[in-house]
């Protein structure tokens, strides 16, 4: 299997500094950060080592349930998966990531809503994103549309 690379170059101080996230292995793009702006309400343009999880981890849940829901009989059609990654102080000290909130809708032929539920948790459990993020509780949200 192959391994995927990205790149961060970084200026300054956490507080004043700023930096640029190259996807490198795709190219498809390279990102603004900044600490006072992961730490805003409003990204202002930039992303964040969170938004770049909850991407990761909503792709990898969809892939992981498609190939669920074939196992169990079914049939994919569409998944919406979304992916809510909170960041919040850390009690011994700096910041941690508090929770992840996956979310998805799914139009699927050949599973109920039972199945599909069934389906939706070995993906919560099995993908390899939330194998990594075991340190952080990951809740699920699932239904049919």
């Amino acid at each position: 299997m192959p391994t995927r690379t990205a790149r961060t170059a970084w200026n300054g101080g956490l507080q004043d500094g700023s930096g640029q996230v190259e996807l490198s292995s795709s190219k498809v793009g390279t990102y603004e950060v900044s600490f006072p702006k992961r730490a805003a309400d409003d990204a202002g343009g930039t992303t964040s080592p969170e938004e770049l999880i909850a991407a990761a981890h909503s792709a990898c849940f969809a892939m992981q349930l498609s190939a669920n829901v074939a196992e169990a009989g079914g049939t994919p059609e569409a998944l919406e998966v979304s992916a809510d990654v909170s960041l919040g102080p850390d009690p011994n000290g700096g910041f941690k990531l508090t929770g992840i909130a996956l979310t998805v809708r799914g139009e699927v032929s050949g599973l109920d809503a039972a199945g599909f539920e069934k389906a939706a948790q070995a993906a919560k459990a099995g993908c390899p994103v939330s194998k990594a993020l075991t340190g952080v509780e990951i809740t699920l949200d699932a239904a049919l549309d």
